[in-house]
């Protein structure tokens, strides 16, 4: 009876080693992957749902899609490790990194390298297009709204070209600008003629366009900044350690496999405006480093 028992303690702990301390093993943890929260959660959730069936699939794990409440509360869940791979904008992307020194950042769409953001204007407000950075001299005194305060296209590019124009938070009216949240109440606040001038980022405003979400003879584009890289995925600098050796190059090899002879691959491109996606580096977003310090996003 004592051999029986010594045998099957033995067995025991060997399956307990293999289940929680093997990172091959078939008990493994789940891979949480969340993005920013920068249009309604209703869209999210449809497509990261999507994407997490289709990394579960082809990596063979548990893959779940966890909300954030804001930008910033990503940049911390991902600090703590409690989120695996997040899709963040250049801004909380060099934020998530310099906070957890290691992380990788390995993917951007194709739209990402040369990314804009887009000034709008209400009809009411009678601004008419602007040929020239010089010309955002004329959104002084105006009721202005930017999207997330940590947004990249909402928020710090556009600070950024406002600058280089001469054209400070302390001109618009009442010497403030407000923050809507996100690129689409943005657009909702501008329309309605809340605000009379608004910031958003042009992937969203094209989304919003083609959806029928926006009537353009109440709010229309007046315009368009220089290029910039923005979005990326941001992974976890110890998956390899709890997924398997090697599991960070396969994470990123299926992003750049995506592609629209699938089905559910079609719909996922579709949903993130890309055609596909394309390998990055930390390095691609230096400038977005240097600009937030200077703004005193990063200090």
């Amino acid at each position: 009876m004592w051999e029986l028992r010594t045998s099957f303690y033995l067995l025991f702990g060997f399956f307990f080693g293999l289940v929680f301390f093997d990172g091959n093993a078939f008990a493994q943890r789940a891979f949480v992957i969340s993005a920013i929260p920068d249009q309604n959660p209703e869209k999210l959730n449809r497509l990261y749902s999507l994407l997490a069936d289709e990394l579960s699939e082809s990596l063979s794990i548990e893959v779940v899609y966890k909300p954030v409440i804001n930008y910033q509360a990503a940049v911390s869940a991902f600090r703590t490790g409690d989120l695996d791979l997040v899709w963040f904008g250049g801004l909380t992307g060099v934020q998530a990194r310099l906070q957890k020194p290691g992380s990788v950042v390995i993917a951007q769409r194709d739209i990402d390298a040369e990314f804009h953001s887009l000034f709008i204007a209400s009809s009411k407000s009678q601004i008419q297009p602007i040929s020239n950075i010089n010309g955002l001299k004329v959104l002084k005194g105006k009721r202005f709204t930017f999207g997330s305060e940590s947004s990249t296209s909402g928020r710090l590019m556009p600070q950024h070209f406002l600058a280089k124009a001469g054209v400070s938070i302390s001109d618009f009216k009442g010497g403030r600008a407000g923050f809507s949240g996100s690129h689409d109440a943005t657009i909702v606040l501008v329309q309605s003629g809340s605000y009379e001038v608004g910031a958003v980022n042009e992937e969203v405003w094209k989304a919003n366009l083609s959806n029928g979400q926006i009537d353009l003879s109440k709010v229309s584009s007046i315009w368009k900044t220089p290029a910039y890289a923005d979005y990326h995925w941001l992974a976890q600098p110890n998956l390899d350690e709890h997924f398997g050796v090697g599991f960070t190059e396969k994470l990123t090899n299926k992003f750049l496999s995506l592609n629209k002879r699938s089905p559910r691959q079609r719909r996922i491109l579709k949903i993130f405006g890309a055609n596909s996606f394309i390998r990055a580096y930390d390095y691609d977003y230096n400038d977005i480093e240097a600009i937030a310090r200077k703004l005193k996003k990063i200090r």
